[in-house]
């Protein structure tokens, strides 16, 4: 129920700026912060959303701009990796690029700044991908029937 849920808010979702994005032709390039922005990036966080919820907006990202940019800091590196692989290990997507780094944090409550771990994952659309999408958009439709029908 809970994932249902979460795929139909991804549905429902409408990303901002795919026609600047287009329009520049930087789909995949620019600034990270600020104005610009990728709009195929996603900065996971482990405590504000389920897994699944990024499962599923990173398939949709790569259904608009063939390819996603997964990022996170610290804790949540676990889980933009676990996302990267349920989408790896079920055929969905296939790895592009890995950056690791490390970001200086201002922290007011300790008076100073500190390292913190941050990790890039590009992943780009398999060669099934558009072929899952299809096989899994038609098995919830039959799910649906099947429901209605009992």
């Amino acid at each position: 129920m809970v994932v249902e849920e979460i795929t139909e808010g991804v549905k429902n979702l409408s990303v901002a700026g795919d026609a600047a994005a287009a329009a520049s032709g930087a789909a995949g390039e620019g600034p990270k912060r600020g104005g610009g922005g990728n709009s195929n990036r996603i900065q996971v966080s482990n405590t504000k959303k389920p897994l699944f919820f990024y499962v599923n907006l990173a398939k949709r990202y790569m259904q608009q701009h063939d390819d996603v940019e997964l990022s996170a800091l610290g804790m949540a590196i676990a889980t933009v990796v676990t996302v990267a692989e349920i989408l790896k290990n079920n055929g969905f997507a296939v790895e592009k690029k890995i950056r690791t780094s490390t970001v200086e944090i201002n922290d007011e409550s300790r008076g100073r700044p500190f390292q913190k771990a941050k990790i890039e994952i590009v992943l780009g659309k398999s060669e099934k991908f558009d072929e899952l999408m299809a096989a899994a958009a038609e098995e919830r439709g039959e799910v649906e029937d099947g429901e209605e029908q009992a």
